[in-house]
């Protein structure tokens, strides 16, 4: 790769991150389209954000992605958020504009790009559980509220947390029936039952890990199965539930959907539908 005195960069804050593929995707696309810019991971751990969003502007780094731990600690180190970004309380893009910090989230319109391309999915009249209450968790029932699901129940370790996140959002989609649940509730098992689509937010699954809090027989054939743990290869989510004949997705859709947003908040440039998935299918 070829870069000049004027070029920018872009880059990536997380902990961990080596595992990322947004590195080479975006390259990718900075390649294809003759854009003169690198992309780079930067391994932050959760103390050193401050020091590490200063650095960017220090530096005059053109934009990065957010991942986690960092998606809802950064809102208030940057110079203004997005509306949508703010509703969903979790940052995955910022652009920064003549030194000037600001955040966006893509990954609701990402998310909902994936189900309908990946799964089909039709959000009207649709019951869906969310596992876990962080930002991914957020920015999904941000993205399904939107789309006029019927009901979201958010399921987490932690009950004040999924109420949260509720408190939050039903006055906002009056139309959606909202409800908070952990993993030890009596009726959890039920709202499993009846749930249309089944989300992993949580990044249980990122090293291998089983989702020993999901009980996949106790859940209807026709249910969706997502996970947004992504890889090129099956999580272990989707290979037990793929085991049972349940029709499932993982996050890469999510991912590549997601990064061409953040790459026309960067560059302008409208990457086709699709366009990032298909350079990564063709490496795996």
């Amino acid at each position: 790769m070829s870069l000049s005195g004027k070029g920018h960069v872009y880059g990536l804050l997380g902990d961990p991150v080596s595992h990322s593929l947004s590195p080479w995707m975006h390259n990718h696309a900075f390649k294809t389209h003759k854009v003169d810019a690198v992309y780079v991971p930067f391994h932050v751990l959760a103390g050193d954000l401050s020091a590490a969003v200063d650095g960017l502007r220090a530096l005059n780094v053109a934009g990065v992605n957010v991942t986690i731990p960092h998606k809802e600690t950064i809102l208030p180190l940057l110079d203004h958020v997005d509306a949508t970004a703010r509703l969903i309380g979790a940052v995955n893009t910022v652009v920064n504009q003549d030194g000037a910090m600001v955040g966006y989230n893509t990954d609701a319109s990402g998310f909902m790009r994936s189900l309908s391309h990946d799964l089909d999915f039709v959000p009207e009249d649709r019951n869906v559980v969310l596992l876990g209450a962080g930002g991914a968790c957020r920015a999904a029932a941000v993205g399904l509220a939107s789309a006029g699901v019927k009901s979201i129940a958010i399921v987490n370790r932690h009950r004040t947390r999924a109420e949260k996140i509720i408190s939050n959002l039903s006055s906002h989609f009056t139309s959606v029936y909202f409800t908070a649940n952990t993993f030890n509730d009596n009726c959890y098992l039920r709202t499993l039952s009846a749930a249309d689509l089944i989300v992993n937010t949580t990044s249980v699954g990122l090293h291998g890990e089983e989702v020993n809090f999901l009980p996949l027989e106790v859940i209807k054939g026709s249910a969706l199965i997502y996970d947004m743990i992504y890889s090129l290869s099956e999580t272990p989510l989707i290979k037990n539930a793929r085991a049972i004949k349940l029709l499932c997705a993982g996050g890469l859709g999510m991912l590549t959907a997601q990064g061409e947003d953040a790459f026309f908040l960067w560059t302008g440039i409208r990457l086709p539908a699709g366009f990032m998935q298909q350079f990564l299918a063709k490496g795996s």
